[in-house]
C-alpha cells in the first residue's frame, strides 16, 4: 500500500506537468523588428552625431591652440605667456577626456532608457500570448538558455509578433543580410 501511495506521489506531479504549456521566443529577432527599435536607433544616432560634431570642434580647438603654442615656442616668446598658453592646452586637454567620458555615459544612459519601453512592450506582448494561450512558462533564447526542447516547447516567436504587429515572416535586417 505504501509503495502504491508513493508512486501515486511521483507520477500524479508528472502527469500534471506533461499536461502544462511551454513556449519559447527569440526576444533579440522580435526587438529587432519593433518599430520602436528603429526609432530608438535613429533617435540615438541623431544624439550621436551631435556629440561628436561637439567633441571634434573642441579637439579642433585643441589642435589649433597647439599650432599656436608650437609657433610661440619658434619665436621665443616670454616664458610667461608660453606657461599661460601651455596651461590652457592642458586645460582643454582635460575638458576634452571629460567630455568624451560624459558622452559615453550619456549615450549608455539614453539606449537604456530608450530600451525600457521597448522591453516593457515585448513584456506586455509576452504576457497577453502567454494567458491568452494558457502557456505556464514561456522562456527567451535570447536569455542564453542552455537547451529547450522544440518538441516539448512551443516557438512563440511568431504569435509575439503578431500582438506587436510585426509580420510574421519580418527578420532583422542583420539576419537577412547575412543569408
Amino acid at each position: 500500500m505504501k509503495k502504491i501511495l508513493i508512486l501515486i506521489m511521483l507520477v500524479a506531479p508528472m502527469s500534471l506537468l506533461a499536461q502544462q504549456k511551454f513556449g519559447y521566443v527569440n526576444s533579440a529577432e522580435i526587438i529587432q523588428l519593433m518599430p520602436e527599435f528603429d526609432k530608438a536607433q535613429k533617435e540615438l544616432q541623431e544624439l550621436e552625431k551631435m556629440y561628436t560634431d561637439e567633441f571634434n570642434a573642441m579637439r579642433t580647438e585643441l589642435e589649433k591652440k597647439g599650432t599656436e603654442f608650437e609657433k610661440l615656442q619658434q619665436d621665443a616668446a616670454p616664458e610667461n605667456i608660453l606657461k599661460r598658453r601651455y596651461e590652457e592646452l592642458m586645460q582643454l586637454d582635460e575638458r576634452l577626456r571629460q567630455y568624451s567620458q560624459e558622452v559615453t555615459a550619456n549615450l549608455q544612459q539614453a539606449e537604456q532608457e530608450k530600451m525600457v519601453s521597448i522591453q516593457k512592450a515585448l513584456r506586455d506582448a509576452l504576457d497577453v500570448v502567454g494567458s491568452e494561450n494558457g502557456y505556464v512558462c514561456i522562456f527567451d533564447l535570447a536569455g542564453g538558455i542552455p537547451y529547450i526542447s522544440k518538441t516539448l516547447c512551443e516557438d512563440l516567436t511568431a504569435k509575439v509578433k503578431a500582438k506587436l504587429g510585426i509580420p510574421a515572416n519580418a527578420v532583422p535586417a542583420a539576419v537577412s543580410a547575412g543569408k
